[in-house]
């Protein structure tokens, strides 16, 4: 009998987590989709501005932290670029050069060209 219900209640948990994971990719698709960067949205912009931004700047500091904490460990192992770069400076980057409201960062973003 355990077996049934255990049965019965993964396939009734599937059954109902469907729909929100094809929520999810659609919202994810619209999200960053063709012209996602295109003229931010106020909401969007109050959404990075009091959301992603402070967590952007906790992300750059416990990275710092954690890239000094680790230093001798990646100095050893010869990957200190490379720790830098995924710990600091990545969060420091989606911190200080996207413009607000933007998914992607200025060096990301594609340069338009005047047609010759």
């Amino acid at each position: 009998m355990s077996a049934f219900k255990f049965v019965v209640s993964a396939t009734l948990a599937l059954a109902l987590t469907q729909p929100f994971t094809a929520l999810g990719a659609s919202l994810e698709t619209d999200m960053y989709g063709p012209g996602a960067n295109d003229d931010p949205t106020a909401a969007r912009m109050m959404g990075d501005a009091l959301i992603a931004r402070p967590l952007y700047a906790a992300a750059t500091a416990a990275g710092m932290a954690i890239f000094v904490a680790t230093l001798p460990f990646s100095a050893l192992g010869g990957n200190v670029d490379e720790s830098a770069s995924q710990l600091v400076v990545g969060p420091a980057r989606g911190l200080f050069t996207r413009c607000l409201g933007c998914v992607k960062t200025r060096q990301e973003m594609p340069v338009e060209r005047p047609l010759e």
